[in-house]
């Protein structure tokens, strides 16, 4: 099973990996980390730098829970959702794990727009974590 975990570095993150450390491990699956950078080749090498040790930091976390997992930092000019709906049919995931964070009552009904677009649009489940 290929898990594909939207992942930015937040605090939503550490939730987000906790639960896909159980699924992985549940289903024996492999984590596919993802970072999708939407500057395309105008994206800053700083913003770049940051991305990667994000990414990095996600995958020894789940080296210390002997999950396998490969970090992909996505730079083809797409916005994020678009993206990683777009990776996630590019490598067959089976699921998609994102996080969610709502800032009013009508936010609650309606997801940043990351999360909306892969929800809506992911060919396969997709697991919001708030």
């Amino acid at each position: 099973m290929k898990i594909l975990v939207g992942y930015k570095g937040s605090n939503v993150g550490k939730d987000l990996m906790k639960i896909a450390v159980k699924h992985a491990k549940a289903f024996e699956g492999e984590i596919l980390i993802a970072t999708s950078l939407s500057g395309g080749d105008k994206t800053e090498g700083e913003e770049v730098a940051k991305a990667e040790k994000n990414l990095l930091q996600a995958k020894l976390y789940f080296d210390d829970f002997n999950v396998k997992s490969k970090t992909h930092l996505l730079v083809r000019g797409l916005e994020a959702g678009e993206d990683l709906v777009k990776f996630a049919k590019e490598n067959n995931v089976d699921e998609i794990i994102i996080g969610v964070r709502s800032r009013s009552k009508v936010g609650k009904l309606i997801f940043g727009s990351t999360a909306q677009v892969v929800t809506l649009e992911a060919h396969c489940p997709v697991l919001t974590v708030k």
